[in-house]
């Protein structure tokens, strides 16, 4: 794959106490007088590399950042914010400054009968466990969502498959709030099914307790007038497990935030994503794991296709390695193929780390066209361009695919890759 727009090395960049310059057990020191040339992220460059900001800034470091559940504790958006930058305001239709009044996309629950959905007031005990806003849009979806619709895993079960449909079918702004609760010992897959036409501001939590484990296919399969933003935070217990996989093709702006914090020890996570973008599609996913305990580990790994004219990509990926969260192995990487002219990738990896004491940590970034190798490779075996083609894009985003799990939902994104190449070749 040739390089277009930002590269760091594949390789993944092992980082431990021992051998980093300028590091102490307390990390490293991004002080700006920090007069400590062999360091990246010391002395001027601080503030450069630091997306929060930089210094004297309140939310430099990730951890800083503002949460809270009224919307009037966030400042309105102009656009020239670090988080927004990358956003169409006016294409988000009023969920960040309006009051979102709407009919919440209805939500049904099929599977396998284990899991259980009930529906609770949006002052319940329930609200908020693994969830706090931490911006304009999620807190405005806190204010005007009316109910919480749970779904909980009972201690103990195995197997449990459950889907919510989630099926929209106003263009009027609405709120939603949604909790996944996995209890102890239990394992369950759990998709989020988003179909249909929504102007949706949504909150989703997903509470996995102690030695639970929990995959969560979050699939956005809107219509094309639809604009979706979702904040999706997870909190997960000591010795549970966490896997959360986002699927965008349909809507005409969709914003997911995958978020999932360390709550015990000997857990781990893990953040999928899979994106194709077509002419005039903006699709952003903005990442978080915060490492907050020891002995932890966190895997991300995200993959994008681009076609047409101002066909828009955004990736953003925060992982903080907190102070005590010393025995962490953490990376993280995004992939993006840009297939014609007039496309768009943005990816910015940040690795925040405030200790040594750490088994590895790094991160990748790559965006480009096809390589050259591979189409050669294909063709100089008696296979056509189109066709060649077609088997480099599906091997590129089949390594996601695969995380699924469920045949059915594999079987249907396959489909649906096939769909979006046809149209590349149309």
């Amino acid at each position: 794959m040739s390089e277009t727009t930002t590269h760091i090395p594949d390789e993944k960049v092992r980082i431990g106490a021992p051998s980093i310059p300028g590091f102490t057990e307390e990390g490293e020191d991004l002080s700006p007088i920090n007069d400590n040339d062999n360091s990246p992220l010391g002395g001027a460059s601080t503030k450069a590399h630091s997306h929060g900001g930089g210094v004297e800034t309140p939310d430099s470091s990730r951890a800083g950042r503002l949460t809270s559940t009224n919307v009037e504790d966030f400042a309105k958006l102009t656009g020239r914010e670090e988080d927004w930058r990358f956003t169409p305001l006016k294409r988000l239709l009023g969920l960040h400054s309006e009051d979102l009044t709407g009919a919440a996309p209805k939500v049904e629950l099929t599977g396998n009968d284990i899991a259980q959905l009930s529906v609770v007031s949006s002052d319940d005990a329930l609200n908020g466990v693994a969830h706090t806003p931490d911006d304009r849009v999620s807190a405005n979806a806190w204010k005007f969502a009316s109910q919480t619709q749970v779904v909980t895993i009972p201690k103990n079960a195995e197997g449990a498959n459950a889907s919510l449909r989630i099926t929209g079918e106003s263009l009027v702004p609405a709120a939603q709030h949604l909790i996944i609760v996995a209890e102890e010992n239990s394992e369950a897959t759990v998709i989020l099914d988003h179909v249909g036409s929504a102007v949706l501001a949504q909150n989703v939590e997903f509470d996995v307790r102690a030695n639970a484990r929990l995959t969560v296919v979050s699939l956005q399969a809107w219509e094309d007038d639809a604009v979706h933003a979702s904040s999706q935070q997870a909190v997960v217990a000591q010795g549970a497990s966490f896997k959360h996989i986002a699927v965008s093709f349909g809507g005409d702006l969709v914003r997911v935030n995958p978020s999932a914090r360390f709550a015990g020890e000997r857990a781990e996570i893990e953040l999928y994503g899979l994106y194709f973008a077509d002419a005039g599609q903006h699709l952003e996913h903005r990442l978080f794991v915060d490492h907050a305990v020891p002995n932890c580990k966190s895997n991300v790994l995200y993959k994008g296709a681009l076609q047409g004219k101002d066909a828009h990509t955004v990736w953003v990926g925060d992982v903080l390695i907190q102070k005590a969260a010393v025995g962490t192995d953490s990376y993280e990487a995004n992939r993006n193929l840009v297939l014609t002219d007039g496309a768009r990738a943005d990816s910015v990896p940040n690795l925040e780390i405030e200790t040594g004491l750490i088994d590895g940590a790094g991160h990748a970034s790559t965006t480009g066209r096809f390589d050259d190798e591979h189409l050669f490779y294909l063709m100089a075996r008696g296979i056509d361009e189109k066709t060649a083609r077609r088997l480099v894009v599906r091997g590129f985003l089949n390594e996601i695919v695969q995380q699924i799990g469920d045949e059915a939902l594999q079987e249907r994104l396959t489909e649906t890759i096939e769909e979006e190449l046809a149209a590349t070749e149309n």
